[in-house]
């Protein structure tokens, strides 16, 4: 009666063996191993080597892969903007006298927006025009007044010098000569007088032309204008409604061309250049755009340590609007890589991430990989040799100096 529970502890401990101790030859039944007719015939096989010569090999699958020029590009996330945006506000305080422009309309640079009650502001123009003129009116009077001082500097001075002839000869007393000193000297500041008046009569043109100037300026004020061509964003202005200063008019903002802003980050900055084409791809609709770079940051942003990038777009039909989010690839150097499958990436004893290749005497080695894009095909890496031989099945039942038995295949994963 004991017989069973022999039979059956034997029978577990040969299964036990076998996976413990036999587990290589255990894969190789697993995987379809089939003898050839050599080995099951026990006689040597000297055509070649057998891939089931050495029960000890593990077979792997191979694939020849060759490296192939990849089109490299910084993706970045990102926004559009319009290249344009102000708000129009008034710059003085007035009544709406214009019919309103409702919101969308387009607008060419110069186009009235906005205009205001002039009020008493013309008559205002109209007195400064008046003092203008009357302060110009004064410097003929001054000129004049300084001609005729000068003429008399010129009367004083000869009698003096006459004067002080006959004092020398003693024809003439000295209260006469003294007399004749201080009309001189009258006479001088009689000219500076004169020259005074004449500077303050031009001074006097200059206050009425600034006068006139700043109720021109004042005046201009009351038409608000497009700084330029775009689109309005929000209706002007109603009419009969109060403007202060600083109340917004309306709101213009220009879409052609529109600019792409993303943030790139510190380790991809280098690869993007000044003029480098770019292509995006809008999240509304999956329309896609392209345009190149037309400013790229020398300062990060502090707190994310990226670095701002804008593109211009055409976009004539104004199809694309502000503020759309965008997934950019800017174009940069391209470089050789293999197309694998993702499967045939793994880990080393250090964590590294690469793959598994064989050399030509079918032993593995370990190669570190830098991955560059992944892609539904598979995924593109760097850091290989133009031609490798990547294990892409069984590479993680074999670790570095290991030789195996290699099936190869040359097809790209699909």
């Amino acid at each position: 009666m004991r017989i069973f529970p022999l039979l059956a502890a034997l029978a577990v401990s040969a299964v036990m063996y076998m996976a413990i101790f036999e587990r290589d030859a255990l894969l190789g039944l697993t995987q379809g191993t089939t003898l050839t007719p050599a080995a099951e015939t026990g006689a040597p096989d000297t055509a070649g080597p057998s891939y089931v010569a050495d029960p000890d090999r593990v077979k792997v699958m191979v694939l020849r892969s060759a490296a192939a020029p990849l089109a490299s590009a910084v993706i970045v996330r990102g926004q559009t903007t319009a290249a344009r945006q102000v708000a129009v506000k008034a710059e003085t305080s007035a009544v709406v006298i214009s019919t309103p422009l409702r919101k969308g309309a387009t607008v060419r640079a110069g186009d009235v927006l906005c205009e205001l009650d002039p009020g008493p502001r013309g008559a205002q123009l109209k007195e400064a025009q008046a003092r203008r003129e009357e302060a110009r009116s004064r410097v003929p009077e001054a000129q004049a007044r300084v001609a005729e001082a000068q003429a008399r500097l010129e009367e004083t001075l000869i009698k003096l010098n006459a004067a002080q002839k006959l004092g020398q000869g003693g024809f003439s007393s000295q209260t006469t000569l003294a007399t004749a000193e201080a009309t001189a000297a009258a006479a001088r500041a009689s000219v500076s007088s004169a020259k005074a008046g004449l500077n303050a009569a031009r001074a006097g043109i200059d206050a009425a032309d600034a006068a006139v100037a700043s109720t021109q300026a004042e005046i201009d004020r009351l038409t608000l204008t497009a700084p330029f061509e775009g689109l309005l964003e929000s209706d002007t202005a109603e009419l009969g409604s109060l403007l202060q200063t600083g109340s917004l008019c309306a709101q213009v903002i220009q879409l052609d061309p529109i600019k792409l802003v993303g943030f790139v980050p510190e380790t991809e900055i280098d690869r993007v250049i000044f003029g480098a084409q770019a292509q995006a791809r809008l999240a509304a609709g999956n329309q896609k755009i392209a345009g190149t770079v037309s400013f790229v940051s020398r300062a990060s942003d502090p707190t994310t340590r990226t670095f701002q990038v804008e593109i211009d777009v055409p976009n004539p039909d104004l199809s694309i609007r502000d503020g759309q989010t965008a997934e950019i690839a800017i174009a940069a150097a391209g470089v050789e890589a293999h197309l694998l499958p993702q499967s045939a990436l793994t880990l080393n004893d250090d964590g590294t991430l690469g793959v598994r290749m064989i050399n030509a005497e079918n032993i593995v080695e370990f190669a570190a990989v830098d991955l560059s894009r992944d892609t539904p095909q598979g995924i593109w890496v760097t850091g290989l040799p133009a031609q490798a031989n990547v294990i892409v099945m069984g590479q993680e039942y074999v670790t570095k100096g290991v030789m195996v038995t290699p099936s190869f295949r040359d097809e790209a994963p699909q």
